[in-house]
């Protein structure tokens, strides 16, 4: 099997294949990168992945291997999501609890348990939501997507210190909000 850098190399030299493999390994990963970076938008969520394909198909000959391509990827995804929020016309409001918009994570059928379970989802987006963009990328980076710092660094172009301090400042943000809204306790 092929890795990403070699499918990303053959893309380059004109393997459209390669493309959908690297689409079909990426494509629920950085939608579900995009929905937290979103607040729980979905569809805002789909619109964006899409848009990142495209300026990947736009852009692959700038990919240099030998850059893991995941982190170049994801480099895309985050400057569509701040591109996005940073529109002057843009103004982000969060989702209800009642909305549709956000994924069902419940696999028990009971309506009292759903109703948990997406409580305290919707929860966990808000207060993700409520820290600064710079902190909030690298907490999704890091614990929902699971890339290690030095990638994180290489996806934003910033110093591993840099990855390091937003982190542990989100992370204790993060919890104030949560525990404040009860979500996680002490």
């Amino acid at each position: 099997m092929q890795t990403d850098e070699e499918l990303a190399v053959s893309i380059q030299q004109g393997n459209q294949s390669a493309l959908t493999e690297l689409v079909n390994r990426h494509h629920s990963r950085l939608i579900g990168y995009l929905y937290r970076l979103t607040g729980g938008n979905r569809g805002l969520a789909e619109d964006m992945a899409q848009e990142t394909f495209l300026r990947v198909i736009r852009a692959i000959e700038q990919y240099r291997y030998p850059r893991t391509f995941k982190t170049w990827l994801y480099a895309i995804a985050t400057n569509i999501a701040r591109d996005h929020f940073k529109r002057a016309e843009m103004r982000y409001s969060m989702i209800d609890v009642d909305s549709n918009e956000y994924i069902n994570l419940s696999t028990d059928h009971q309506p009292e348990t759903t109703l948990i379970v997406d409580a305290e989802t919707q929860g966990v987006i808000n207060a993700l939501m409520s820290l600064s963009e710079h902190q909030r990328v690298v907490v999704v980076l890091r614990y929902y997507e699971g890339l290690a710092l030095q990638d994180i660094a290489t996806t934003l172009d910033i110093p591993v210190g840099t990855v390091k301090s937003r982190l542990s400042l989100g992370l204790k943000k993060l919890k104030e909000k949560l525990e404040r809204s009860g979500v996680y306790e002490k």
